[in-house]
């Protein structure tokens, strides 16, 4: 690790890192802010730019703050902690516009107000990795360190729930104590309304003093424990098996919606609420139209959809996902307005997608390879007048917003949703029209 002389960082890039320019290279500098000025140390040399960490910080800006966690800085979970929360959201709001403008050639007509939400306790899904370190003469359990396979030496988290954060060190506690402490890599974090779920990846069988400390250890702090010992085809409840049932709930659209711990949910249902809200009111489904929620999931938007009397149909890759749908479809009293069909999207083409019928708008929620294949399917004769997309990675979206923009589309609107605070993860939404001269030409 050499020092380097100091530098003025400029700006931040996408993972929150400072910009600097020195002897021709660009500079990106871990922990460094915009309108610092910082001498760092590299970690990786390459022929045009270099990355580094900071090495000491000569002139702090006035956004910075102090982070909130003690594990800032070793811990890999979060990159920007020492930024002001509501600087932030501007950064990943310029971070959308930018990537909307640079990738795509694109810029809205009109840019959303940025949705907030709670900046601590917020995360209900994770999965943290558990070590045996003879070194130390304990059991760690947390994320990984930066840039490294090592478990960082966690005692809290700030970012996850309370209960789970508070679970931590007791949970290190329990696995240093069983017989396979060695052979258990893995904790996923899944926490509901009504319980919390906690699934061991285990590579060896538990004995039968083991199972005693689990549900000991599972009726004292109010958890649920699933196992895991080979795929995720294998997860099932150890104890208590009379838990209730995983779930989120929409209270707007009165809506419940029941998971498996294996299956994907947003981490912050708060913000989740709010998101589903903003993409009702931007697609405006109505009673009359038939609609498509493409990579549908367990039915998140498709629900609320159908709550407005619309036929939808979700769409999505997993066999086992389109039968959870259903499944959530039916409890909520949905299935005479909704259908749903398992298809890989990512092979669509323009027959297969004809195939499926003209809808009046879309519904896109991909995950962060985008939709590609999907929208270039679009033809005129099955094109819908309104597509809202919902996006984890403003890259792709900006790729996709240049082909739809192609189709003769118009990018109305488009905003960020702090869906992961403290974090480089941009989460966003855009509205898409289809241009009234290429409609009637």
């Amino acid at each position: 690790m050499i020092k380097s002389n100091r530098v003025t960082i400029e700006s931040l890039d996408q993972e929150g890192r400072g910009i600097a320019h020195s002897d021709g290279k660009v500079i990106f500098i871990e922990g460094a802010l915009t309108g610092e000025v910082v001498s760092y140390s590299s970690y990786r040399k390459k022929a045009t730019f270099e990355m580094a960490q900071m090495a000491e910080l000569h002139h702090a800006a006035s956004i910075r703050v102090e982070p909130k966690c003690v594990h800032f800085g070793v811990c890999g979970g979060c990159s920007m902690q020492h930024l002001d929360s509501r600087v932030q959201v501007a950064v990943k709001q310029r971070i959308l516009e930018e990537s909307l403008l640079r990738i795509g050639r694109v810029k809205p007509e009109n840019m959303l107000p940025a949705i907030y939400g709670q900046s601590w306790g917020y995360r209900e899904r994770a999965r943290i990795s558990v070590k045996h370190v003879i070194k130390k003469g304990k059991t760690l359990v947390g994320f990984h360190e930066k840039r490294s396979s090592f478990v960082a030496d966690m005692q809290n988290c700030e970012i996850l729930t309370p209960k789970i954060a508070a679970l931590i060190s007791p949970l290190a506690r329990l696995i240093e104590g069983l017989s396979i402490r060695d052979r258990l890599p893995q904790i996923e974090i899944a926490a509901g309304e009504y319980v919390d779920v906690l699934v061991l990846r285990i590579l060896a069988p538990l004995s039968i003093d083991d199972e005693a400390a689990l549900r000991s250890f599972a009726d004292m702090h109010k958890i649920q424990f699933w196992l895991q010992p080979k795929g995720p085809e294998t997860i099932a409840p150890f104890h208590p098996v009379d838990a209730p049932a995983l779930s989120y709930s929409l209270p707007e659209f009165n809506i419940v919606m029941p998971f498996a711990p294996s299956e994907f949910t947003q981490v912050n249902s708060r913000l989740n609420r709010v998101m589903v809200s903003r993409a009702m009111r931007l697609l405006d489904p109505q009673a009359e139209e038939r609609i498509a929620d493409f990579f549908c999931g367990l039915g998140n938007f498709t629900l609320p959809i159908a709550k407005s009397g619309a036929s939808v149909l979700g769409v999505e890759g997993s066999d086992a996902l389109v039968k959870r749908a259903r499944q959530n479809a039916s409890t909520n009293g949905l299935p005479s307005n909704t259908e749903f069909s398992a298809v890989n999207l990512f092979e669509m083409n323009e027959a297969e997608l004809s195939s499926l019928g003209r809808f009046d708008k879309w519904l896109v929620d991909p995950p962060r390879d985008g939709a590609l294949e999907l929208v270039r399917s679009i033809s005129r004769e099955i094109a819908p007048g309104r597509i809202v997309y919902v996006s984890c990675n403003p890259a792709t979206l900006a790729r996709d917003a240049a082909e739809l923009v192609q189709k003769g589309y118009i990018l109305k609107s488009a905003g960020v949703m702090n869906m992961f605070p403290h974090t480089s993860h941009v989460e966003s939404i855009a509205l898409f029209e289809m241009s009234p001269s290429w409609a009637n030409a």
